[in-house]
């Protein structure tokens, strides 16, 4: 018989699981158009960026009736197509457009791969916190927005059989997005040491094929110095090492929580960031997995390499 201690740790346990799925975050995501995340725009600015992220996933074994259900791309390519326009003090408007292409490999044999139109995001962000001192200047934020069922979901393998909804461009559900950054500048009283932290969640719906694709906790840290900035901060780099937590939830197919599909991986890299010239700059981020949890049919990212480019301007005063 349980005691009354032991049925309350039990519940709470319960009830803490629960919001830790409604916790939900996207896959994970590359080195942004900024250096910092917290900061939003100049009041009636302009950015477009373009971002390429490659990622392969470790191999999962195949079933005789062809691909797991949870299966996720061994390799997959996407191509990020970002406006952002800061359309009043403290405020952005961001709508992001992917086109994804996804490759599944058992053994040496090409099973299924394709390219389509990915979800589009639009979403809000709000710069709440700005603290300015002789170390430097302190930032945080928060971001809100619906991941949009814009992705091809009809992908199929060669016999003209669906592919699973982990392989689809899109999930065919609509989804809500939440992001808390902080930037602090001048860590340790160097004025060119920058810690920077991306927090963010994905809360999922039931899309394609009555699949609820694993719900993920993304942390992303990035401890980055400045060697080098131009007198009119026109020219400057910036690089550092970065650490990144991913864990994943179980999937669910029917209704069915699937097993053994989630799991955890930390991945340790390094993110380089240049401005070229005024308003424009390019970045090339790199991580690997440094340690993952093992399941049944769990897939965990390998490696991930983004590189991009970002233009900004001015739309108004």
């Amino acid at each position: 018989m349980r005691t009354r201690n032991s049925y309350c740790t039990e519940r709470f346990a319960r009830v803490a699981l629960a919001l830790l799925s409604l916790l939900c975050a996207t896959e994970l995501k590359a080195q942004g158009p900024a250096p910092e995340t917290a900061p939003p725009l100049f009041p009636g600015g302009g950015l477009v960026s373009y971002n390429s992220i490659f990622t392969t996933r470790g191999p999962t074994i195949g079933t005789a009736s062809g691909i797991p259900a949870t299966a996720h791309p061994t390799f997959s390519h996407e191509g990020d197509f970002n406006f952002t326009w800061g359309f009043h003090r403290n405020f952005d408007l961001i709508i992001l457009v992917p086109v994804v292409t996804n490759r599944f490999e058992g053994g040496n044999a090409l099973l299924v791969g394709g390219t389509g139109l990915g979800d589009a995001m639009a979403l809000v962000k709000y710069r709440f916190y700005r603290r300015d001192s002789e170390r430097g200047t302190t930032q945080a934020s928060i971001t809100l927005g619906l991941k949009i069922p814009t992705g091809r979901t009809d992908l199929t393998d060669a016999s003209g059989k669906r592919s699973p909804a982990g392989l689809q461009p899109g999930s065919g559900s609509t989804d809500l997005f939440v992001s808390g950054n902080w930037t602090y500048t001048g860590l340790f009283h160097f004025k060119r040491l920058v810690a920077d932290e991306d927090f963010h969640s994905l809360v999922r719906s039931q899309g394609t094929q009555a699949t609820r694709l694993g719900s993920d906790i993304e942390s992303r840290f990035w401890l980055s110095y400045r060697p080098y900035e131009s007198k009119n901060v026109a020219r400057e780099w910036f690089i550092g090492p970065v650490l990144t937590w991913l864990h994943s939830q179980n999937d669910r197919i029917g209704g069915a929580t699937q097993t053994g599909s989630g799991g955890d991986v930390l991945l340790t890299g390094i993110t380089t960031y240049v401005g070229v010239r005024p308003g424009m700059h390019v970045w090339l981020g790199m991580d690997w997995d440094a340690a993952h949890s093992t399941g049944a049919t769990f897939m965990p990212v390998h490696r991930h390499i983004s590189f991009g480019i970002t233009q900004q301007f001015r739309m108004h005063r």
